[in-house]
């Protein structure tokens, strides 16, 4: 009875090994292609914001016949039918498209243009910085369309949140604010 049982639990343990296994390829899978990328459509040569199919390609990778696909881009409806050439761009580096990591980059090496403070490492759960256009108003990069970014680096200058949640203040209740010349 006891070798019986000893077989038993060995095939138990194989199979929570390969079940463990199983899902940890359709996770590492899943976190390396969900989230909002930042490609150059090839049809257009212009920046077009995609979103992979995350979850489906998870499954697919469990079947090991891993297939990506978008399930959202900044052209659809009216370019839905198109042959999704832009996820070479994505199998290629999927960390480099990703909104979030051009963000980083962008804002990495530069000081806030209000108060001149270095952005250092960027929480995006807390604290997101903004953006100071011409007009010296602010604005989140969240309230950006993604594939605007490019453009949009290109002409506004970057700002911590403090900066921007006070800017935001004293544009939207300047009634309130007393300047105070500086002595």
């Amino acid at each position: 009875m006891e070798t019986l049982e000893l077989i038993a639990w060995s095939l138990v343990a194989l199979l929570a090994a390969a079940l463990v296994l199983w899902m940890s390829i359709a996770l590492r899978t899943y976190l390396r292609y969900r989230g909002e990328r930042l490609v150059v459509c090839p049809e257009t040569k212009k920046p077009a914001a995609v979103d992979v199919a995350a979850g489906r390609a998870a499954r697919h990778a469990l079947a090991g016949n891993l297939e990506v696909c978008l399930s959202d881009c900044s052209r659809w409806p009216e370019r839905a039918g198109c042959g999704q050439d832009c996820l070479s761009q994505v199998e290629a580096d999927p960390a480099s498209c990703l909104v979030w990591n051009i963000v980083a980059r962008w804002y990495a090496d530069k000081n806030c243009a209000l108060c001149a403070k270095a952005f250092g490492e960027i929480h995006w759960h807390d604290h997101r910085p903004a953006l100071l256009d011409a007009e010296m108003r602010t604005v989140q990069w969240t309230e950006v369309a993604p594939e605007k970014l490019p453009e949009v680096f290109a002409t506004h200058w970057p700002v911590c949140w403090n900066c921007h949640v006070a800017e935001s203040f004293r544009r939207e209740h300047a009634e309130l604010v007393v300047d105070r010349p500086r002595h």
